[in-house]
């Protein structure tokens, strides 16, 4: 691999990122079916655990609707998703000053201990990711699958 700090003309950019495809494909299958897996063990599906991890990253309550795009997954499914959460004290739904018949969905205290534990479990997996990796490489990396993700934005997931 021959790292420059040049762009990449359309046709290597485009290869490049096939083997960028190639990999992240097979990595999300994987910590998917683990989390899958340890969820059964421990506690809530995947599914959840992505509305609980998106409202502790937003720091601020959502509407289904906002999540649903900003997870790119349907409206009905985090629907089914928050319901389960808040069946199991997880969020709550609260009025949402915008729009009478879209409440904002926020953590619960009992939510919040929930997402911050499994938090804390993983990153002590991921610390043994460690290697030769530097802030640079996963700056770059963020930086690379968020383009990638702007890319895809007005693919409808509904």
């Amino acid at each position: 691999m021959t790292e420059t700090n040049e762009p990449l003309p359309p046709d290597a950019l485009a290869g490049r990122l096939s083997e960028v495809f190639a990999v992240l494909g097979p990595l999300y299958r994987r910590t998917t079916r683990a989390l899958e897996l340890k969820e059964r063990k421990e506690g809530f599906p995947v599914g959840v655990r992505a509305v609980l991890e998106l409202l502790r990253m937003a720091e601020r309550p959502m509407t289904v609707p906002q999540m649903g795009r900003t997870l790119a997954l349907s409206r009905q499914f985090v629907q089914r998703m928050v319901n389960e959460a808040a069946g199991r004290d997880l969020v709550e739904a609260i009025p949402n000053p915008a729009h009478q018949r879209s409440s904002l969905i926020r953590l619960t205290d009992t939510g919040r201990t929930a997402i911050d534990a499994l938090v804390a479990r993983e990153s002590v997996l991921l610390k043994q990711a460690g290697g030769d990796l530097t802030a640079a490489d996963v700056d770059s990396c963020v930086r690379v699958l968020t383009q990638l993700l702007e890319l895809f934005e007005d693919v409808d997931v509904n």
